[in-house]
């Protein structure tokens, strides 16, 4: 098996609640084409991941990565925190 098969896949997002135990939830957003009119949409997917020790809070901006399954609805890690919400 070739290295590239190995990594794991990563995508940014946002962190929009950490309200469970070791859990986030990260909304990740895209951009895409309208077939018809052209006009560019923004769509996004809400993914559960792993934070093992609790340290995101809502806001942050996360780096998460593809992992094996952990539970019913997790199966993306906490790989690091790229800022932290600002807090007032």
């Amino acid at each position: 098996m070739s290295t590239e098969a190995l990594k794991s896949k990563t995508v940014t997002g946002t962190v929009i609640s950490s309200k469970m135990d070791k859990t986030i939830s990260v909304r990740i957003q895209r951009t895409v084409k309208h077939p018809l009119y052209g006009k560019y949409i923004r769509r996004s997917t809400k993914i559960m991941a792993h934070d093992e020790v609790n340290e995101c809070n809502e806001g942050d901006i996360v780096i998460i990565e593809s992992s094996r399954p952990l539970s019913k609805n997790k199966s993306w890690r906490l790989q690091k925190v790229v800022s932290k919400a600002q807090t007032v």
